[in-house]
């Protein structure tokens, strides 16, 4: 089947769109105004729109014929609370929040296909799925939750990521897990505060602190097999505040990523008593607050195999690659119906910020390839009428 070929008018209306998004970036729970720009430009291409899921998610549909196929596309909103380095004509503006791991290109490129979607010959309904708060706040459990699959169900559910580490045209698509599982957790050590120049007086969290995370290490080189891919890493220290004085207490944040049962239980488990018996032995008591927040995102191997027809039939190539230590809310839509989570290459030549620094800026140049990924999609590409098969087929 021929790729389909994207008119020029509607990649530069679609680059305009992410420009625009990428000015107003808003984080998890506040996208309001991104909120209301998608629902306004769904509203324009004649789909029936419905927003509320999870605060402001909003989901557009598309049904045409009678057949009662259904899929949903999923893109994510969210910024994230970074300053933005890169200078841009389109920056940001709203100093220290910023789109910088291209979820305003994800929103451009589903738009775009929804905007396309109209003319095409359809039989069953496509929604396109905008979910708020990706970024470790949850957003594809809350709307779930809401009922977004129980209000409007569908046979399966796909999620893209722009991924910098790939050539443009090129696409991950793989059965099984996809993305690590993660947790978060803050360990509280609890001290005697002393002056600085007296430290005998009291009893030092720092120095149990820094035993502490320096044990932390001993779970993945000890406890973890070799051929199991797990990581722990702390990411926060903070205690005191002037020169001179010795804390009260020490706080340590980091986060944990895994993909078996057995390694998350571990992980909880060791670290709980690591930060105990070690805060311990330096007269100090460790309070651990250990919160496990996404599951594994598992790709089911039908929608899989259907996403990467989908993918050939778009012009992309299909590449293969291990699973990311990275995580994803749309973990909880893939485990609530089949799912499919494909990385699609935006690497620019030069110089090319990976997600999440405060230089990135999504790479318009793989627009397109987004939009034809999804149209192929709902086209279905092995089937010779213009229908989404996603149905498993009796």
């Amino acid at each position: 089947m021929r790729p389909f070929h994207i008119p020029a008018e509607a990649i530069t209306e679609a680059i305009e769109w992410r420009r625009f998004l990428h000015s107003i970036p808003e984080t998890a729970y506040d996208e309001h105004r991104t909120s209301a720009f998608v629902a306004d430009l769904l509203t324009k291409f004649g789909l029936k729109v419905k927003s509320g899921y999870a605060g402001t998610g909003v989901v557009g549909t598309l049904t045409r014929g009678s057949s009662k196929r259904a899929i949903g596309l999923r893109a994510d909103m969210d910024a994230l609370p970074i300053l933005e380095t890169a200078d841009l004509p389109y920056r940001s503006t709203k100093p220290g929040k910023m789109h910088a791991c291209g979820h305003d290109g994800h929103m451009a490129m589903l738009l775009g296909a929804a905007s396309l979607a109209t003319d095409l010959d359809l039989d069953g309904t496509v929604h396109f799925v905008f979910q708020p708060a990706e970024e470790n706040e949850g957003g594809a459990q809350r709307m779930v939750h809401d009922g977004l699959f129980r209000d409007l169900p569908v046979d399966a559910v796909f999620g893209l990521h722009n991924w910098p580490q790939l050539a443009l045209k090129e696409i991950v698509a793989e059965v099984g897990p996809m993305m690590a599982a993660f947790s978060i957790f803050d360990i509280v050590i609890q001290g005697r505060g002393a002056h600085a120049a007296m430290p005998h007086q009291g009893v030092d969290p720092i120095v149990a602190g820094c035993a502490v995370v320096s044990a932390l290490q001993s779970i993945l080189s000890r406890n973890v097999s070799p051929l199991d891919n797990a990581v722990l890493s702390v990411t926060q220290i903070h205690a005191g505040e002037a020169y001179n004085v010795i804390p009260e207490h020490a706080t340590i944040r980091g986060t944990g990523r895994w993909f078996s049962t057995e390694a998350s239980s571990m992980l909880e488990a060791r670290l709980r008593k690591i930060a105990a018996d070690v805060a311990s032995a330096h007269g100090c008591e460790a309070m651990v607050r250990y919160e496990r927040r996404y599951p594994v995102t598992v790709n089911d191997a039908f929608a899989t195999t259907r996403a990467q027809e989908a993918a050939r039939s778009a012009g992309l190539q299909v590449v293969h690659s291990g699973p990311s230590m990275g995580s994803e809310a749309f973990a909880f839509m893939s485990e609530t119906v089949p799912g499919a989570y494909v990385w699609l290459g935006s690497a620019r030549s030069g110089e090319n910020p990976g997600l999440h620094s405060s230089h990135f800026d999504f790479n318009d140049e793989a627009i397109s390839y987004g939009i034809a990924y999804w149209l192929s999609l709902i086209r279905g590409p092995s089937f010779p009428r213009v229908f989404f098969p996603l149905a498993r087929l009796e």
